[in-house]
């Protein structure tokens, strides 16, 4: 089993920056590929960004230009480095891992409220 823990969530205003961590533990070696997805109120989950074990890299169009998602190996850790944050981005972002069983692992998520 994979574990996986976020951290830096909070209340920034808009044009601010945020950089959220994803601490992976357990059964490590079985992480295919890791990412960021967020889910606002009333709205489905999707994908915010996307990293493989390779470090290809995949955003969401809405964020193109403006998070950038990060990768350490050695920390088994994920970041999300998110600049220019609008209201928009406010939502809950989860951590996510894809196992190379198929399955998927979850973090509990971080809520991220962008608002002046």
């Amino acid at each position: 089993q994979v574990q996986l823990v976020e951290s830096g969530g909070g209340l920034v205003q808009p044009g601010g920056s945020l950089r959220l961590s994803c601490a992976a533990s357990g059964s490590i070696f079985s992480i295919n590929a890791m990412g960021w997805y967020r889910q606002a109120p009333e709205n489905e989950r999707e994908l915010v960004a996307h990293i493989s074990t390779g470090g290809i890299t995949r955003y969401a169009d809405s964020v193109k230009g403006r998070f950038t998602i990060s990768r350490d190996n050695a920390k088994n850790t994920v970041y999300l480095q998110m600049n220019s944050l609008k209201p928009e981005d406010t939502a809950v972002y989860y951590c996510h891992a894809l196992i190379i069983t198929g399955l998927s692992s979850w973090g509990q998520g971080t809520q991220v409220t962008v608002s002046s």
